[in-house]
């Protein structure tokens, strides 16, 4: 049996071996790709909290020409870590600095369109943070600017890269899972209520936004890797009354939203957000198929485990002596990837190790003149869902449509 088991181990994973083969070499072609001198992608940084944590300055084709914050404190992080002494403490004149062809928008997220928008109309790449926006209205702007421009977007979804995402991406494409018929992400995060509020005690943009209008940690792990769009909703919120849900400018009143998607393929899909829930923060998903399935591991200390049908024809008995089929399940080692990057950007991040290869995809997209991974279309469709999520259970559960955007050209 243990013979049997490790052969099942070695034909799961062999073709996955074989298509990262394929992956690093394709990556190591792209990465002999330069720029003519003088085309360096030169970036402005805006927003010195979350902006702070990438590697603009350990790629090997970009330099952080200049920064922006309102706030002293975090417009000198910006310099430190960027080793940058072009400052700024306003968006428009950073818009202006010389030779500057590129911009990341880590600020809060209700400015995260018009500054997206002011960038492109100035003739600059844009990277922003997530969401992509706050409304089907500031999306669909978003969507047309970019096609008017022909500019690059990225939308810097970390979960797009995360190592287990990465990975199921690509068994998706192998055929690994056979149909993918039920998927599911979570992003738990109690004790949000402090970033509600600033140091003097105001409220911040958190104060009070919907679980749903922050929902791309979620739907970027479902949906790169199932292939489909999400087509159609019916959501449920919680909500106890707190003060904060009575006083947001959002109008919000739950902590917590639960949403029941119907993907384009017809399939399910099931996406829980919480600001306030007695378990352990985090971030995951899995994909149930009819040949494989992969659960994320979990807050509690379970193992990122893959679950195989076994071929063996040995039939198990459950606790009812009712017969089961034999299911292998095995604690999968995850890779991280980071081979993939240029030597110098194979450092630890947040988010699970995303931060280095959202940089360099976007630097890269740039460099080759084509659309980023999470490009502006890809971004609507993370986004979207949870909007029309949030509206749904402002309706007490009523199923909602989803607008298909497309994908990019």
């Amino acid at each position: 049996m243990q013979d049997h088991n490790s052969w099942n181990r070695r034909e799961l994973f062999r073709g996955a071996g074989v298509a990262a083969g394929a992956a690093l070499a394709v990556q190591s072609k792209a990465q002999t790709v330069k720029y003519n001198r003088g085309q360096t992608v030169k970036i402005g940084v805006v927003g010195g909290g979350f902006g702070s944590g990438f590697q603009w300055h350990l790629d090997p084709d970009c330099s952080v020409v200049a920064v922006c914050d309102i706030r002293p404190d975090r417009l000198q992080r910006l310099q430190e870590t960027y080793r940058c002494d072009n400052a700024y403490n306003q968006f428009r004149g950073l818009l202006k600095h010389p030779g500057l062809n590129a911009v990341a928008v880590f600020t809060p997220a209700p400015m995260h369109v018009w500054m997206a928008v002011e960038a492109m109309k100035a003739g600059k790449h844009v990277i922003s943070a997530v969401p992509a926006g706050m409304s089907i209205e500031e999306l669909e702007e978003l969507l047309d600017v970019v096609k008017r421009t022909g500019l690059k977007y990225m939308m810097a979804e970390t979960s797009y890269y995360r190592a287990e995402v990465i990975t199921c991406r690509e068994w998706a494409k192998q055929g690994k899972f056979g149909s993918i018929f039920y998927s599911e992400a979570e992003y738990h995060h109690e004790g949000v209520l402090p970033l509600m509020f600033d140091k003097q005690g105001l409220p911040t943009w958190r104060h009070g936004i919907a679980p749903m209008h922050y929902p791309t940690h979620c739907t970027g792990i479902i949906i790169p890797v199932i292939g489909e769009r999400l087509s159609e909703v019916t959501a449920i919120g919680w909500g106890d009354g707190h003060e904060v849900l009575k006083t947001n400018m959002y109008q919000n009143p739950f902590w917590s939203e639960t949403a029941y998607f119907k993907t384009s393929g017809g399939h399910a899909a099931r996406v829980s957000i919480s600001w306030h829930i007695a378990a352990g923060g985090t971030e995951r998903g899995l994909f149930y198929g009819d040949r494989m399935s992969y659960i994320m591991s979990r807050p509690e200390g379970s193992p990122n485990t893959v679950f195989q049908i076994s071929k063996d024809g040995k039939t198990v008995l459950d606790s009812n002596g009712y017969p089961e089929g034999h299911v292998l399940k095995i604690a999968y080692q995850q890779p991280d990837h980071m081979e993939r990057l240029p030597e110098p950007m194979r450092v630890k991040t947040g988010h699970g190790n995303s931060h280095t290869f959202l940089t360099h995809e976007f630097v890269r997209a740039i460099a080759e003149n084509r659309h980023p991974s999470v490009n502006a279309w890809e971004a609507v469709a993370y986004t979207a869902p949870g909007i029309v999520a949030h509206e749904s259970a402002l309706q007490g559960g009523k199923t909602l449509k989803i607008k298909d955007y497309g994908t990019a050209s």
